[in-house]
Formats: structure tokens, sequence, C-alpha cells
């Protein structure tokens, strides 16, 4: 039975490759995209890893405007803060990011199904 390689289920968690990367030393700063699952078909999409600098509310409405949906910004002790929108939007996002010049698309991952 030694020889067996046996993996037991666990719980899944969205957020444990950003907590992986980021404790390398000469890690990039990356933006995570993520969806999270909610009840039925129901999801937020979550927006994670963004610059201080910028300010957040204001590209939280831009991004409320431009798609058509509801979200808020959300801080978190661990990751800082977190914009959520509704619904699966990450590769609105994720263009809508690169287009308005904030971050470039090699600093962007998309996580999720």
């Amino acid at each position: 039975m030694s020889g067996l390689d046996v993996q037991l289920p666990t719980a899944f968690d969205p957020f444990a490759e950003a907590n992986a990367d980021d404790s390398g030393a000469g890690a990039k700063e990356y933006v995570h995209v993520r969806i999270q699952q909610r009840n039925g078909r129901k999801s937020l999409t979550t927006v994670q890893g963004l610059k201080k600098e910028f300010s957040y509310s204001k590209i939280l409405k831009d991004l409320k405007k431009e798609f058509c949906c509801n979200g808020t910004v959300v801080q978190d002790p661990e990751l800082g803060q977190v914009i959520q929108l509704q619904g699966d939007q990450r590769k609105n996002v994720s263009t809508f990011l690169v287009q308005a010049g904030i971050v470039k698309k090699e600093h962007i991952k998309i996580h999720g199904f």
C-alpha cells in the first residue's frame, strides 16, 4: 500500500495561489482577477492587487458604469482593498484595466473555472 499515491479532497481556497506567489523575495506585482461562486448561478468577480496610488472608488465607478453591474470596495485584513463586482466580469475587467493604462497585460492573472 505504500506505493499508492492517495490524495484526499480538501476545501478550495480561491486566494491560495496569490498567497503562494507573494512569498518570493523578487515577486512581481500581479493583479489577480477571480470569480467566486455564490449560490446557484450567481457569482462575484474580485480584483485584488491594484497599486495603492489608484483611487479604488473611481475605478469601481467606471467599472460599474461600463459593465452595467453593481459592486463594492471591501477592506480585507490580509489582502488590503479588494474590488467586488456582481457576475462573471473577468475578461471585461482585464481588458478595461489594460485599455485604461492601469496595468500591463502581462501583470494580470485571471483565476477560476
